[in-house]
């Protein structure tokens, strides 16, 4: 007997500030007025996606002591967008990234129980933690914490926020049937967390929101953060762009649930993807080598090759040869903020292979980071995009995928129109939202029924 198809799930990342943008394209539009977040929004629900998930920026990054170029639009607070998003869509799923290392339990839990509530059950909090002392510098705590204790104070957060949450009995505030008046549960909002990093204690003042708790996102690819995100989260970002590495991503993460009590649908793994259409497959490739040449301009690959080099590299031509010299690899200070320069944790390593790469291919500096700096990228016909997407679902190398189009804010509508039908046809994808939350959406238990399940099976 054949297993049943998977339904795939699929959310939308605003596509702001980043090097995906194409920004000189004449349908480019703003990355801040609220007009682009909603027409995104509503083209999002339109297709009957899952969530919207918007990154954040606690600070202005720089390359060689100036503002980084792609930041000079800024970036808006996370809470004021989503909530503005609430009011102009009904089902859509708002997932915003609030970062654990510099903001404290009480004030992010207070935000995210608000914005459910306002929202009728779509909020999703992507829980991430901060990396560098550059960052810190924004925030009364400044510094940074090593890895292990990042972590460390990320758990106990979202543990204590948890608690928070939860410190509301469902009852509350529940009405008398005699009397219609409010019955008052001495027990509504009371808390005491005295852990390592929090010691607080007091009375929490928002009701229990439609979710139980806001849906917990987490990005971290570490061996700790995948240990987190078992332990802890109801979906985790993938970076991986091939099947196998998918396939293996998707096992290893998956078979570590089982330690927490948790089983495999309690965890979605969504991985970043890109995607190009056209009418042919062939017409789709030429757009998608046309995209990759405006997304990685000269100036954009020589600075993407500082993240490595943590030299300054301005009078190396984009069109030449790799540098010869070696990378710095002491502390980083050319390029500060980009979340780039963590990943190559072994930058001679790294400047190794480039090369080897670039030799054998004979490509220059340029063409080496558009070659290397591609994600999981869907390109073709909506119907060779369509099966593209359920194949890798259906091997179980995803759960669905995060799209993230290259333009804004109308890059995602041929996308809705064109390729969402396809899956709708296959019997992948809904065609109609079946529930209110975002955990409808996703289909992930109540947090109380998981509870309840939890304790009678033990």
């Amino acid at each position: 007997m054949s297993k049943p198809l998977k339904q795939i799930h699929l959310a939308a990342h605003f596509p702001g500030v980043n090097n995906t943008t194409v920004w000189s394209d004449p349908e480019a539009g703003s990355h801040i007025e609220f007009g682009s977040f909603a027409h995104f929004a509503r083209t999002a629900e339109r297709a009957k996606f899952d969530f919207l998930f918007l990154a954040e920026g606690l600070r202005l990054r720089e390359q060689g002591g100036k503002i980084y170029d792609l930041d000079v639009v800024g970036r808006p607070d996370t809470f004021t967008v989503l909530s503005a998003l609430a009011a102009v869509t009904t089902h859509l799923g708002l997932t915003g990234t609030i970062n654990s290392t510099f903001n404290e339990p009480y004030e992010v839990a207070r935000q995210f129980a608000t914005l459910d509530h306002l929202s009728g059950g779509r909020a999703a909090w992507n829980v991430v933690t901060s990396w560098d002392a550059f960052t810190g510098e924004n925030f009364r705590r400044g510094g940074f914490l090593p890895q292990e204790e990042r972590y460390s104070r990320a758990k106990e957060f979202l543990s204590t926020a948890h608690e928070l949450f939860d410190s509301w009995p469902g009852d509350a505030l529940a009405a008398d049937p005699a009397t219609g008046a409010f019955l008052r549960d001495a027990r509504a909002g009371a808390f005491a967390h005295h852990g390592r990093h929090f010691d607080i204690e007091g009375r929490f003042n928002v009701p229990r929101g439609p979710q139980g708790r806001p849906v917990i996102f987490q990005a971290g690819d570490s061996d700790e953060g995948r240990e987190f995100a078992a332990s802890d989260a109801d979906a985790i970002f993938s970076r991986y762009s091939t099947l196998r590495e998918g396939q293996e991503f998707y096992t290893d993460v998956k078979g570590r649930l089982g330690r927490y009590g948790r089983t495999p649908d309690e965890l979605l793994i969504l991985p970043a993807a890109t995607f190009v259409l056209g009418d042919t497959d062939e017409e789709a490739r030429e757009t998608a080598r046309e995209v990759r040449r405006r997304q990685v301009s000269g100036a954009t690959a020589i600075k993407h090759l500082e993240f490595v080099w943590n030299r300054d590299l301005s009078g190396y031509d984009p069109d030449g040869p790799l540098p010869e010299i070696d990378p710095d690899p002491g502390e980083h200070t050319v390029a500060r903020g980009r979340a780039q320069v963590r990943m190559y944790r072994d930058p001679l390593a790294v400047a190794r292979e480039w090369r080897e790469r670039a030799r054998a291919n004979g490509w220059s500096i340029r063409d080496l980071v558009i070659e290397t700096g591609n994600r999981q990228a869907f390109i073709g016909s909506p119907a060779t995009v369509a099966t593209a997407l359920d194949a890798f679902v259906q091997a179980d190398a995803a759960d669905g995928f995060i799209l993230v189009p290259h333009l804004t804010p109308g890059g995602l509508d041929h996308f809705a129109d064109t390729v969402v039908p396809l899956l709708q046809e296959r019997g992948v994808f809904r065609t109609e939202y079946t529930g209110p939350t975002l955990r409808d959406h996703l289909g992930l238990a109540h947090p109380d029924t998981v509870r309840t399940a939890r304790r009678v099976a033990s």
